[in-house]
């Protein structure tokens, strides 16, 4: 007897059998936060086998036939597995929890944080175009707009974070193709209004990207016109300062096609390794960011009531200028803060209080599971906003799991070395 015609999608399906069942891309099934982050990604409750997603490492992928590799090239930006670059089943399972925590279709997994920040720039620029980039950024983005945006002939504006929608409407040329926003700003903490300015942006044919690191899954960026959006997955969802990782979401098949192209042209590639650890912080990542949350809201407040401290900048806390904009786009956050002491003490001063503490690290990045104290003073950079705009030595707080108590202790001591 003849043989069945050949179907190359049955011999070589869109993943292997032992990739977990489930939504291809982020949906809410209803289910409340730490449910989903539990079960989602890895097979059912009632399937035989490993409760976690395996790693799975490659990088040729063979085909069943020539007929095969045609049609699964074809479809090189699904969820396919092509070569080693366009991803395997753990690379996917990651995708599919990130865009289910931020509410998008899909997204696309980096090697680091700073490379999400950078490949939609890549994507949506071109030479002869006009970005604006807030004051408050990221200090690297801001590298790579002086940097490699500059060299391939496109224009960086920085604006104003706080600025309202007619302020925009000024800064807007023919030419502006990308609005990028951070809301709150790296290391001062500003709020933006993303809806207001999104609405501005996409009136005049911009995107908008944006740094979501901080609110993570506590602001919803694809319900307040954000196109694409930017996370640092070595923060909170590793949760162990040993992972570097990034990620760019999206909620249309338009975006996606722009920015997984580029991704592919330019050859964005995570270890599976890394993303199984990602995956793995997941799990419990809920849990550690309501912890964290709680607990950095607490030292906050604490140092609000000390005497040498001039404010603290944290957007949950009434005190901050656009708590506001908190209140209606967010519904949660996370434990970085920052505290600008009072002026009559200098970065030398309060850089010895940092040397001694304790249970403080001094290091950048935050997110994981020990707490840390940086010095942001001269390591601000601001062009068109007011450079001095903090009045006074600042430090930055990333609360961790510590118990609270044991952390204000440590502070405390080291507030009280400082002269009166």
């Amino acid at each position: 007897m003849g043989q069945p015609p050949r179907n190359p999608e049955a011999e070589h399906p869109l993943m292997p059998d032992d990739v977990p069942h489930g939504p291809k891309h982020g949906t809410n099934t209803g289910h409340g936060f730490a449910t989903r982050m539990a079960h989602g990604g890895r097979p059912g409750v009632r399937e035989h086998g490993f409760v976690n997603t395996p790693v799975h490492r490659g990088s040729t992928v063979l085909y069943p036939s020539c007929e095969a590799r045609g049609a699964l090239n074809a479809r090189s930006l699904e969820q396919v597995m092509t070569y080693g670059t366009a991803g395997g089943p753990t690379h996917f399972a990651l995708e599919n929890m990130v865009a289910e925590i931020e509410g998008g279709t899909r997204a696309l997994i980096t090697g680091t944080g700073l490379a999400a920040c950078t490949l939609p720039l890549m994507a949506y620029l071109s030479a002869g175009e006009h970005c604006l980039i807030p004051d408050s950024v990221y200090g690297p983005t801001r590298r790579v707009a002086e940097g490699m945006l500059k060299r391939f002939g496109i224009e960086t504006s920085y604006y104003d974070p706080t600025i309202d929608a007619a302020g925009l409407q000024a800064l807007l040329r023919p030419n502006t193709k990308v609005l990028y926003t951070e809301s709150p700003g790296s290391h001062t903490f500003e709020l933006q209004d993303i809806p207001a300015l999104a609405e501005v942006a996409h009136a005049h044919g911009a995107k908008v990207l944006m740094d979501n690191t901080w609110g993570i899954h506590h602001f919803q960026p694809f319900t307040k016109g954000v196109d694409v959006s930017i996370q640092a997955l070595t923060k909170y969802v590793g949760g162990h300062s040993d992972v570097l990782l990034g990620s760019v979401t999206v909620a249309s098949e338009e975006d996606w096609v722009r920015v997984a192209s580029a991704a592919r042209e330019i050859g964005h590639y995570a270890s599976p390794d890394d993303c199984w650890l990602a995956l793995r912080g997941l799990r419990s990542m809920p849990m550690r960011l309501k912890h964290q949350y709680e607990a950095g809201l607490a030292v906050a407040r604490w140092f609000e009531g000390r005497p040498e401290v001039l404010r603290v900048i944290h957007p949950a806390l009434p005190s901050h200028p656009q708590h506001a904009l908190f209140k209606r786009d967010f519904t949660g956050g996370c434990s970085l803060f920052g505290v600008v002491f009072q002026p009559r003490y200098d970065v030398k001063q309060i850089n010895a209080v940092v040397d001694g503490l304790k249970l403080f690290g001094i290091g950048a990045s935050w997110g994981g599971y020990e707490s840390l104290a940086l010095p942001t003073t001269q390591y601000i950079t601001r062009t068109a906003t007011d450079a001095g705009v903090l009045q006074g030595p600042t430090v930055r707080f990333h609360i961790g799991l510590e118990e609270t108590a044991d952390l204000i202790a440590d502070l405390e001591a080291g507030l009280d070395g400082l002269p009166r």
